[in-house]
């Protein structure tokens, strides 16, 4: 039988047990190296020294499997995005596409929900009751932060957010937390008008912090609304329209 990675891990044992030890990021990187643990693993041990913990550069995702997006694909005329905890959008089918014109946000460098709603205009925006929607997304983002306080990435994420609106900042000072969950949320789109949706996270095997979030239509007359977007699109770009970029 192969040996067990864990059976000689003292200090973790202490760390475990809560008892006092002070680690740097260096020997805990250390420990994780010669125990072989995998990102999780090695998350976890951090979480117990009470040291902050930075994703390592090469393992933050950079999109999904083919899988992933021939799932979210085959949802469509329904929206479906693959989020982190960040609201990085990581990708989206056609059907969101449709409704989110998201670039990437300005010293982020990636597809960005969050950025892009607290930027644009009450005119642009796709979202109806913005006042009341997106101070749901700040809380929910808050009660991923908690994982992440002191990581530069999310530091400058939150700095950069804050000096770019106002409103994200009040709200982000606000100190609120909200987990992730279901909610009734209503778009607007300028060629079918308001559509009520009912937003569902998803899980994703092997991607820590990631999610499917899926919209289904809350009531018919908004069913048919994402049907006439699908049959608008495939109008207007019947040939070239395409998923190859995971986000816009």
């Amino acid at each position: 039988m192969a040996e067990s990675k864990w059976l000689h891990p003292p200090r973790c044992c202490w760390l475990e047990q809560g008892r006092p030890i002070n680690a740097s990021p260096q020997v805990l990187d250390a420990v994780a190296r010669t125990l072989r643990l995998d990102a999780p693993e090695r998350e976890h041990l951090y979480r117990l020294a009470e040291v902050p913990f930075e994703t390592e550069p090469g393992a933050l995702p950079r999109g999904v499997a083919p899988e992933v997006q021939g799932i979210i694909d085959a949802l469509d005329p329904l929206l479906a995005v693959v989020y982190n905890s960040r609201y990085d959008i990581l990708a989206a089918n056609p059907a969101y596409r449709d409704l989110f014109a998201v670039r990437k946000a300005r010293g982020i460098g990636v597809p960005n929900a969050l950025w892009t709603l607290f930027t644009v205009t009450d005119e642009d925006c796709p979202v109806v009751h913005r006042e009341r929607e997106l101070p749901v997304m700040v809380a929910t983002l808050r009660s991923s932060y908690g994982r992440h306080v002191g990581e530069p990435a999310w530091e400058e994420y939150i700095r950069a957010l804050s000096a770019a609106s106002s409103w994200f900042a009040q709200l982000w000072a606000s100190g609120e937390v909200i987990p992730p969950g279901p909610r009734v949320k209503t778009f607007r789109h300028a060629a079918v008008g308001d559509m009520r949706m009912t937003s569902q996270s998803l899980s994703i095997d092997g991607m820590p912090e990631c999610r499917i979030v899926a919209y289904t239509p809350e009531d018919e007359e908004s069913r048919e609304k994402v049907t006439l977007l699908r049959e608008r699109r495939e109008r207007l770009w019947p040939p070239a329209y395409t998923t190859e970029n995971p986000a816009p």
